[in-house]
């Protein structure tokens, strides 16, 4: 099997595939392609014995240079079958059109339903959509976007959840006295940090804590400040051990304006925390309103306010809530159930 993925900025997208590779059954040998070099190596890691291959990067929107590295990538690799791990349904299209020029079966799996940017990126994925076997969405809200996105016809898509592992966790020594509230991920405008910055506001004495990197690092910062929050806002950078530190929250907080079936929501989960989340993508498939956490609109601060405040002032429901969710997760959404179900589509697509 070839993994395949063009992102160059390690996310979820990333993460959930290294973790089917690392689960894989051992009578698939595996090899893993891309456009980042640290990125293949992080997908690769996980797989005893798995190759790393770095591919040439597009140029520009039709870079046929691009396209027949690919091809050379491809052909000399010899795939049974093509797991590609697409970003965005507008994606990986130099990895589709090689793997469909030679004819290898194409399991297509969508992280996150985005509008297209342009008439060029709608035009690739037209040419390159015959050569997917499978199209597989991460949760049932995902594939029917994805379906109207492609303009697939209604249930086409396959939905196989994201799953995370389940990890003993050793936190850090608590950094404050008194309530956590606290997210994790990339530090940019789909993940909605300035909305919880804004909630903080009417959230008073608790402490926040926000894991990640990105692009808005300064402007969150200079939010913090004009909205008087920034001597209770804790910053740490993301790394490996970033799920050490989600025994500190009480409430774990997803802010996001759009998403597909996020990681780290899971990792909370699982981690027993008490969570708060906008309700975009297929986030309800996991947070069940008042069975396995709280939901809000996106883009609400005072919503959002009203969801943390609710949860610190009952523990009872904090703790309740927090069971059910490890429970859920635990049931249908480990990184083993993701596996199992790749290897049972792979055995249906190979002769």
């Amino acid at each position: 099997m070839l993994a395949y993925t063009d992102t160059s900025q390690l996310g979820g997208a990333d993460l959930a595939l290294s973790y089917v590779l690392e689960r894989l059954d051992p009578r698939f040998e595996v090899a893993v392609a891309g456009t980042d070099a640290a990125i293949v190596e992080r997908v690769a890691a996980g797989r005893k014995g798995a190759s790393a291959t770095v591919v040439r990067p597009p140029t520009s929107g039709q870079d046929f240079r691009c396209l027949a590295a690919h091809l050379r990538t491809f052909r000399a690799l010899e795939p049974d079958i093509v797991h590609v791990s697409l970003a965005s349904p507008w994606s990986c299209q130099y990895a589709l059109a090689a793997a469909g020029l030679l004819r290898r079966p194409v399991v297509a799996v969508y992280q996150l339903p985005r509008p297209a940017l342009g008439r060029g990126q709608r035009l690739a994925r037209r040419l390159t959509s015959p050569a997917v076997t499978r199209h597989v969405g991460v949760g049932e809200r995902t594939s029917r976007e994805v379906e109207i996105l492609l303009g697939l016809a209604r249930g086409s898509v396959t939905t196989i959840h994201n799953g995370v592992p389940d990890e003993s966790l050793d936190p850090p020594e608590r950094p404050v006295p008194g309530p956590i509230v606290g997210s994790m991920g990339r530090l940019e405008p789909q993940k909605g940090f300035d909305v919880f910055l804004r909630a903080l506001e009417d959230v008073p004495a608790v402490a926040a804590v926000l894991v990640g990197d990105g692009s808005r690092r300064r402007e969150l910062n200079e939010l913090s400040s004009r909205t008087g929050v920034a001597d209770r806002v804790l910053w740490i950078d993301w790394s490996d051990e970033r799920r050490s530190y989600l025994p500190w929250f009480d409430v774990y907080v997803l802010p996001s304006r759009f998403e597909g079936f996020p990681l780290a929501l899971l990792e909370a989960l699982l981690a027993e925390r008490a969570v708060v989340a906008a309700d975009v993508g297929s986030v309800r498939e996991a947070v069940r309103d008042g069975e396995t956490g709280l939901l809000v609109p996106p883009d609400d601060p005072a919503a959002l306010a009203k969801a943390i405040a609710r949860l610190l002032e009952d523990e009872d429901l904090r703790r309740r809530l927090g069971a059910s969710g490890r429970r859920l997760v635990l049931d249908t959404f480990t990184a083993d159930h993701m596996t199992r179900s790749f290897e049972h589509l792979y055995d249906e697509i190979l002769p």
